[in-house]
């Protein structure tokens, strides 16, 4: 099959890495089954913190840190990749903080004047398995718009807020997606969103022109991943429904046939680690899920990594192409 996923972030990451077993990488080539033809991730752009942050200032780049996770994920040897394009100069004038992915891309940014060549180029040396695309090569940024009437510019700012968000917008409002982008979708049989977060990494690329409407239009199965935790400010109470309910509302209606929850508890360790930054598990409200027309997808998904909950990427991967094989 042919599967594109949105997002950004580790989330997206996590969902790459189990899906890249399954894709086909030479015709007598046997991935896991279900296999996929082609795998496609669009990823969003308007990261401004960090070593992502400063590159783009510097040298008025996208920032590179979601599409450096998505190549380390889908690169065939992740493991050494993993340990030197995560890595981080912990020191050196100017070096200090910057991860060598980052420094990779922004190179090759300026060798080939484009920053989309420069994933294309970084994806041939890394044999990466797939393709990925920015969701837009426009130099956007992010606007909030809280519940007690105030608007909040930038990622930094609009992950940090302890206000409720009641819309988030992009800066410009006309910037364009890749057209690779749209044809991936048109084509795709499984469409996936998430997980990631939801106001700086999801919504904004259902904020690019044209996307929303290229995914109503696929024949597509469409899922949605929901996160495993809340966020703290971002989505401070979020049930998996509240989720839904603001993406709806951003792309003007539901886009999704099923929706992806994980019923494993986490240890009670793990369960107060999060709860003193004030996270917690999203709540899995099945009814109001279900009346919002989505058909919830329920199964064990998490693995805790690190002091860290994450999703098993290859139990996620094989439970959301289940969903477009079998429909079950």
């Amino acid at each position: 099959m042919k599967v594109v996923s949105i997002g950004g972030g580790t989330g997206l990451a996590a969902l790459l890495r189990g899906l890249k077993a399954h894709v086909i990488v030479f015709p007598s080539h046997q991935p896991l089954q279900p296999a996929i033809s082609r795998l496609t991730a669009v990823v969003t752009v308007t990261d401004e913190g960090g070593s992502s942050g400063r590159l783009r200032r510097e040298f008025g780049m996208l920032p590179p840190g979601d599409i450096r996770n998505c190549l380390v994920a889908l690169a065939e040897d992740e493991q050494i990749l993993t340990r030197v394009f995560q890595y981080r100069f912990s020191r050196g004038l100017g070096l200090r903080g910057h991860s060598f992915g980052n420094l990779f891309l922004t190179a090759l940014t300026d060798l080939t004047g484009d920053f989309a060549k420069a994933v294309r180029s970084a994806s041939e040396i890394l044999a990466v398995r797939g393709e990925i695309f920015p969701s837009t090569l426009d130099d956007v940024r992010l606007r909030a718009l809280l519940a007690n009437g105030r608007s909040v510019d930038g990622e930094a700012a609009i992950s940090s807020t302890t206000t409720p968000i009641r819309r988030l917008s992009i800066v410009p409002e006309d910037c364009e997606p890749l057209a690779e982008t749209l044809g991936a979708l048109e084509g795709a049989d499984l469409i996936t969103l998430g997980p990631g977060s939801l106001y700086t990494s999801l919504i904004p690329n259902l904020l690019v022109r044209g996307i929303v409407e290229r995914i109503e239009r696929s024949r597509a199965r469409k899922v949605y991943i929901a996160n495993l935790m809340t966020q703290p400010g971002e989505t401070t109470g979020y049930s998996a429904a509240d989720h839904l309910r603001a993406l709806i509302e951003h792309a003007g209606g539901n886009l999704f046939h099923y929706g992806v929850f994980n019923t494993e508890p986490l240890s009670a360790e793990l369960l107060r680690r999060y709860a003193a930054e004030g996270a917690e598990p999203v709540a899995n409200d099945l009814d109001a899920i279900q009346a919002l027309g989505i058909k919830p997808a329920c199964a064990p998904l998490v693995m805790e990594q690190d002091y860290v909950a994450r999703h098993n990427p290859r139990a996620l991967a094989r439970h959301v192409l289940s969903l477009a094989s079998t429909g079950r």
